[in-house]
């Protein structure tokens, strides 16, 4: 019997898209608004799902205070109120776009969970814009 346990939670930060080795020119022509030199904000919002066999023991899947102390340590405290370009070293060298992003948190969060646990994490750049990644 598998099920899947979520945990929403907000960060807020600013980032800029842009590629150091294209013209300022280039990329404007590829991201927009979003390649503002002085940058520009999200509300990110994010639903961390893990899906695994119910122990037995406890009743759980996993332990959601757990969870939520995973995401606080991994993502919120790296990059709540962050300036994602340039506080946080992941995207040192990595466009922070939100697929970029999603696959980083995904990356932080499946390093802390046991193996047999399956991830999915969603993120919401705006209320109609999202990314869902789970692996691979």
């Amino acid at each position: 019997m598998r099920v899947t346990i979520s945990r929403k939670a907000h960060f807020n930060a600013a980032h800029r898209l842009y590629r150091k080795d294209w013209t300022f020119e280039q990329n404007d022509a590829v991201f927009g608004k979003c390649n503002n030199p002085n940058f520009h904000g999200h509300n990110y919002e994010l639903i961390v799902s893990v899906t695994g066999e119910i122990d037995p023991e406890t009743g759980y899947v996993m332990d959601v205070k757990f969870l939520t102390d995973i995401i606080k340590s991994e993502v919120e405290d790296q990059m709540d109120h962050k300036n994602l370009n340039l506080d946080v070293p992941e995207f040192e060298q990595l466009n922070p776009t939100a697929e970029n992003i999603v696959v980083v948190i995904w990356n932080k969060i499946r390093a802390k969970i046991k193996k047999e646990l399956d991830l999915e994490v969603v993120l919401y750049e705006t209320p109609r814009n999202f990314v869902t990644y789970s692996g691979s």
